[in-house]
């Protein structure tokens, strides 16, 4: 089995559900009391998140860049990047390692495409939904991306930050992302990505008329292909 780095921590809530899906998943594939082989980096998302809101990208590059070269150095030989918005600095980790980093986006975008789907919604943080770095990666992939409008797209973020990021699961959120769905929906999308590595924690399946992606889920199967491959 191959020895996966995971730069986590942004946030930790999301990053245990990795750690659970990856276990899980080797569990599953290999039987008894198998366990994923993994390298886990947990960074402090507070300075992280400060550096995001100011537009301080240059700031979470040398962070994360530091991390993952601390993962290589361990003998990590592949790199899985615990975030969706953190992959606007993507290409400046692959750029300073040595190691090959497995994109979320590029993984989401297969799975939805294998179902035969093109036009897609996308539940995410605002710099996710309103940036190039994701929207346009998944378009490049062959997607039509539909994001929400700007009142539904301040509420996702802020319920992300302020709760999801926190433990804290609401009803009343659950609810106004329900309507925030609903309206993608409306206007065309085949499915709803849940563009953000927290929010397969608030909704699911049963919160969606169309089909629903756990960037999340995708992604720690993506690693699980990938650790296993002979």
């Amino acid at each position: 089995m191959r020895l996966l780095g995971i730069l986590g921590g942004m946030s930790w809530t999301s990053t245990v559900e990795y750690y659970r899906l990856l276990n899980h998943g080797v569990s599953q594939r290999l039987g008894g009391l198998h366990s994923a082989n993994l390298l886990l980096r947990s960074v402090d998302f507070a300075p992280l998140a400060a550096m995001q809101h100011e537009g301080d990208w240059a700031g979470t590059v040398a962070v994360l860049v530091e991390a993952a070269r601390a993962l290589e150095r361990a003998g990590a030989e592949g790199l899985l990047l615990a975030t969706n918005t953190m992959h606007k600095v993507a290409g400046e980790l692959e750029a300073a390692g040595g190691i090959p980093l497995l994109h979320i986006a590029d993984a989401t975008a297969a799975r939805v495409r294998a179902d035969g789907r093109r036009v897609v919604g996308l539940l995410a943080t605002a710099f996710t939904m309103e940036q190039d770095f994701y929207v346009g990666r998944l378009r490049s992939n062959g997607l039509e991306v539909l994001v929400p409008d700007a009142d539904d797209r301040a509420d996702v973020h802020r319920i992300i930050y302020d709760e999801l990021c926190l433990d804290v699961v609401r009803a009343d959120s659950r609810q106004r992302y329900r309507e925030v769905i609903a309206r993608l929906a409306q206007r065309g999308a085949e499915g709803i990505i849940l563009g953000c590595t927290e929010v397969g924690l608030l909704v699911g399946a049963n919160d969606s008329p169309v089909p629903v992606y756990d960037t999340t889920a995708i992604h720690a199967a993506q690693a699980l292909d990938w650790m296993l491959a002979t």
